[in-house]
């Protein structure tokens, strides 16, 4: 199942909301659950949905770490 065009901008948008030095320490699991927790508080995720993104979300986590480093510097 794709993930929605506005699921994914909630997504990145939880991790700007996300304070860096929060991405770069969580442990993988951690980060995943933590990004997936905020979009679920913003809109009711069904659950194929909350596999796809969490799926996504693990293939992207050197990705979003990267982001966070360049937040820092």
């Amino acid at each position: 199942m794709p993930i929605s065009s506005s699921i994914l901008r909630l997504m990145w948008a939880a991790v700007e909301a996300t304070s860096p030095r929060d991405l770069l320490n969580l442990s993988d699991p951690m980060l995943v659950k933590r990004l997936l927790q905020h979009v679920d508080r913003n809109i009711l995720l069904s659950g194929e949905e909350v596999c796809a993104l969490n799926n996504y979300l693990g293939s992207k986590v050197s990705l979003i770490r990267d982001i966070a480093d360049s937040r820092l510097h």
